[in-house]
């Protein structure tokens, strides 16, 4: 079966995407790249200041966006960090949806080592946090066993039946199908019932994607992505993601049982890049 366009073009309306604090003072207005109420991750990268994720958060609001901050586990010095940082992000922003990680440093620099420990410790729903969500990594984790991501999965499962909040699990970046998609029907039979937001790359060149896919320990896609190398000349064009989102709405179309509801671009090219080749394709339906 290959998937039509009114499949690709629904897996691709309600997509997410995702800004840095950096990169955000480079865009003049979201509006003019993506729809109102369209969610926008908002990273909190270690070393960086709570204040410079608010400030975003806050921007993305006023500007008619649902700003998604990253709450980073290892991030956080002392739990009153975590407190204040809720506090603002509620009082200042009106958030009421958060992506919870652990955090890529490998010593946390307080009292949470894992996304688990902040779901926990009672204070998403103290602050009147509504949406969560959790992540997801379909090519494994070079710091987590694949023992370790499997009990983590049950665990968040677990929270969630638990809890009133709409949970989901966002994914790590990835630019091979078949991964992700052996990644979700295993998950599925182990017991996941969580909705899937499949991380994908924006527009962006052959070398940039192999850069960021290194730093994230991504095997399979980097295999895909190195083999493309042996002509160099094509590391400075531009790589198109239409394949791998029409190889997933191919995946849900042949599978109705698919936990996986929609797609988050990383725009490691760029937020104006992404957002209008999204567009195009939705234009083109």
């Amino acid at each position: 079966m290959v998937a039509s366009l009114k499949q690709i073009s629904s897996l691709l309306n309600g997509f997410s995407t995702e800004v840095t604090p950096a990169s955000a003072k480079n865009v003049e207005c979201f509006r003019s790249y993506l729809s109102p109420g369209t969610s926008v991750n908002v990273t909190f990268l270690p070393g960086s200041n709570i204040e410079d994720t608010v400030e975003v958060s806050v921007r993305l609001k006023n500007e008619g966006f649902n700003p998604v901050p990253h709450i980073v586990a290892r991030n956080f010095k002392k739990i009153e960090g975590l407190e204040l940082f809720l506090d603002q992000l509620v009082s200042k922003a009106n958030v009421f949806e958060v992506l919870v990680i652990a955090g890529g440093i490998a010593k946390p620099l307080g009292p949470f080592s894992n996304s688990l420990q902040i779901l926990n410790s009672g204070l998403l729903e103290k602050y009147s946090i509504k949406k969560v969500g959790v992540a997801g990594h379909p090519e494994g984790s070079p710091d987590i066993s694949e023992a370790n991501l499997a009990r983590a999965m049950g665990d968040k499962n677990e929270w969630a039946r638990n809890s009133d909040m709409d949970v989901y699990i966002a994914t790590q970046f990835c630019f091979d199908v078949a991964s992700i998609i052996t990644w979700e029907e295993k998950i599925r039979r182990n017991g996941n019932k969580l909705p899937i937001h499949v991380g994908i790359p924006g527009p962006a060149t052959l070398k940039t994607l192999i850069k960021f896919a290194k730093m994230s320990g991504i095997g399979p896609s980097i295999r895909v992505l190195t083999r493309q190398t042996k002509n160099l000349a094509k590391l400075v064009f531009t790589q198109d993601p239409y394949d791998i989102v029409a190889g997933i709405a191919n995946a849900k179309a042949e599978d109705p049982k698919s936990l996986i509801k929609q797609l988050h671009f990383y725009p490691f090219g760029g937020l104006a890049k992404t957002a209008a080749w999204v567009n195009s394709v939705l234009d083109n339906q």
